[in-house]
């Protein structure tokens, strides 16, 4: 791959070789690794049918770690004229000379070429306010008679990486994003909202009309919400509450670092999940997003850690591989010295395995419901005890009743409190949607369908 120009014309490319280059000069002893990158975004934002905001940033980031003796240092800054870049390598290095030696440090990345789709859409990187406008004003008109807000935001990166062992990769991506409510006005000062969020590498994908439509009839139909008693009900859950699922098994569970504590869920080996359902993390797939390499310099291929149900397999970065006597998988972050590796572009489908449900529409999968909730949208979700990963969070942007395989009405926001492994264990899964696409989560972006599962457990109501 070329070397390419990010923002202010600056090459990642160079800007990182050069690091490395004068690391060497000063000590040759020391081991180095850069990343740099270069950055536009652009973020347009709307409340009350109107866009309030619009704002443009061009940025750079530039990273450097040194380990001297095994005494490992970090370093950052946003400039890369001479002198800073000069005054970043005396301060790593100054900075290695007192740490103490890091027991974990496994080394640099060998060299390895990067493989799978670039993520990037030229027209994208060069997206103005009004492309953005016009996808807020399709959203907007979808709701005529209600409140919208949210935003629409592009962004483009063209990121470098070097390191002193002779690895040196570089990549572009881009990424749009659509994530807006409509509101409609219910009884006295109650009001009903309604969500849908897209994202893609294009902002050409991003269809606001279509959202628009979907939001604005979930608020509609949200009004006059009644009260249910907590307990365990069977679920529809949207793709929004799915990508939640994975998000904390991600974190939590496939990483690691905690099964090597002992403080995840995840057995490798054992059927923990429904065979209904496997999962895998793949950065090359051309339906993700993002770049192809990860913060160590290795480049990220397609990794299976469920399969039909059984884990087979776990996201590592050098340092867990090193404890593991394996190799990395390309899932280092940034923070993953002390928190491990996590997979940032997973996969959740159905399995081949025998008896497992054949994708459904997900009318079908509300249509099969004798009695439960269809879930809009997952909030303020938060982990009680790792291990078992027990969550607990709310519902939000509708929730709906469904009696006899017909939605029978909205239901007010409950408070659940939910082992995310256990809904999903071994005959849990009831049906798996055919309607899969990308939805942004805490750790990466993901590709989840909706899921029909046999019991979720909620633990309050409106009242507590």
């Amino acid at each position: 791959m070329s070397a390419a120009v990010g923002a202010k014309g600056m090459d990642p490319a160079r800007v990182a070789a050069a690091l490395v280059e004068r690391v060497a000069a000063r000590n040759r002893s020391a081991e180095a690794r850069a990343r740099v990158s270069a950055g536009v975004s652009g973020l347009t934002r709307f409340a009350n049918s109107f866009i309030h905001q619009n704002v443009a940033e061009q940025s750079a980031a530039v990273g450097l770690d040194v380990a001297v003796d095994g005494r490992l240092a970090t370093a950052h800054t946003n400039r890369t004229d001479d002198a800073s870049l000069d005054a970043l390598v005396h301060a790593a290095l100054a900075a290695a000379e007192v740490r103490p030696v890091d027991p974990g440090w496994a080394g640099l990345a060998p060299p390895a070429a990067v493989t799978g789709a670039e993520h990037h859409d030229a027209a994208t990187a060069a997206a103005s306010p009004d492309q953005r406008a016009a996808v807020v004003g399709a959203f907007v008109a979808a709701g005529e008679g209600l409140a919208a807000a949210g935003f629409c935001s592009t962004g483009a990166v063209t990121a470098a990486f070097a390191n002193s062992a002779g690895q040196a990769v570089e990549g572009r991506s881009t990424r749009a994003a659509l994530d807006g409510v409509h509101r409609a006005a219910g009884e006295g000062d109650a009001t009903a909202d309604g969500v849908a969020a897209r994202v893609s590498v294009a902002l050409s994908d991003l269809d606001g009309a279509a959202a628009g439509e979907l939001a604005a009839a979930k608020a509609r139909a949200g009004t006059r919400p009644v009260e249910l008693p907590p307990g365990r009900y069977e679920v529809v859950l949207e793709p929004r509450c799915v990508a939640d699922l994975v998000d904390f098994l991600a974190i939590y569970g496939f990483n690691a670092r905690p099964v090597l504590e002992g403080q995840s869920f995840a057995r490798p080996g054992e059927a923990q999940l429904d065979p209904a359902l496997s999962l895998w993390d793949d950065a090359g797939d051309h339906r993700s997003t993002g770049l192809l390499f990860d913060h160590e310099g290795t480049p990220k291929r397609r990794v299976p850690l469920v399969d039909a149900g059984t884990v087979v397999g776990l996201a590592h970065d050098r340092r867990t591989a090193a404890r593991s006597g394996t190799e990395s998988t390309g899932h280092a972050v940034p923070g993953g010295e002390s928190f491990g590796a996590v997979p940032t572009n997973l996969f959740l489908g159905p399995s081949a395995a025998e008896r497992s449900p054949a994708p459904a529409d997900p009318a079908e999968l509300v249509a099969s419901l004798e009695r439960g909730l269809l879930v809009s949208d997952f909030w303020y979700t938060r982990v009680l005890d790792p291990k078992t990963l027990v969550v607990t969070g709310l519902t939000r942007n509708g929730v709906f009743l469904v009696e006899g395989g017909e939605v029978v009405g909205p239901v007010t926001n409950l408070r659940f409190t939910q082992s995310y492994p256990g809904a999903l264990a071994p005959g849990r899964v009831i049906g798996v949607g055919s309607d899969a696409r990308l939805v942004s989560g805490y750790s990466g972006v993901h590709h989840v369908p909706t899921l029909r599962l046999a019991s979720w457990n909620f633990t309050g109501n409106a009242r507590g």
